[in-house]
């Protein structure tokens, strides 16, 4: 029985939003590919009809995770609401989804090129959102000290999370205080105090 072209783009769908989500929750060597088509509700043995390699996968979600990210930066109006959303326990906590520069980061330099450059692609992108972000407050500044900042911003997000979600269970006390310092210490950077 052939399956229409509709559900088709259903099954890709679900096989990479699975991807996705355990990709991010055990890392890219950390799951195969029978189990991410069991949790997208799949057989095995339709993995090749789909995709021509794990790797080949891997990109995609990369793109998708990063598409999901991106989503939330453009649902904020302003960097400082931002922030708040990101430094929380449940992003902490979450081990299916969330951030992928937190969750995948250092995989990627391992990888194949081509999930090298989907992730790429996707940080540039979240800087890209960033900086618009600044540029809505940016009074005076020029887009490469805006662009500058949504280096720094980015890399203070993704380091500061990484180091919250390490200490969460050993030092709960640490993580916490890394969650609640680093918002008010990004927005005293970015207002220039």
């Amino acid at each position: 029985m052939r399956v229409t072209r509709e559900k088709a783009a259903a099954h890709r769908a679900a096989i990479v939003k699975a991807a996705a989500d355990l990709f991010r929750a055990r890392g890219l060597d950390g799951v195969g590919v029978a189990e991410i088509m069991q949790a997208a509700g799949l057989t095995h043995g339709g993995f090749y009809g789909h995709f021509k390699s794990k790797d080949a996968l891997a990109a995609e979600a990369c793109r998708a995770a990063f598409d999901e990210g991106l989503a939330r930066v453009a649902q904020d109006h302003d960097l400082a609401a931002y922030v708040t959303n990101y430094f929380t326990t449940t992003h902490r906590d979450r081990r299916d989804g969330g951030c992928p520069m937190v969750s995948l980061g250092s995989e990627i330099s391992h990888q194949e090129i081509e999930v090298q450059e989907k992730f790429a692609e996707g940080v540039a992108a979240y800087l890209a959102g960033i900086e618009k972000l600044l540029s809505r407050t940016g009074e005076g500044k020029n887009p490469v000290q805006i662009r500058s900042q949504a280096i720094g911003i980015v890399a203070a997000l993704v380091g500061g999370m990484i180091l919250a979600r390490a200490t969460a269970e050993a030092r709960p006390d640490l993580s916490a205080e890394i969650l609640d310092t680093l918002p008010a210490s990004l927005a005293r950077k970015v207002a220039g105090k």
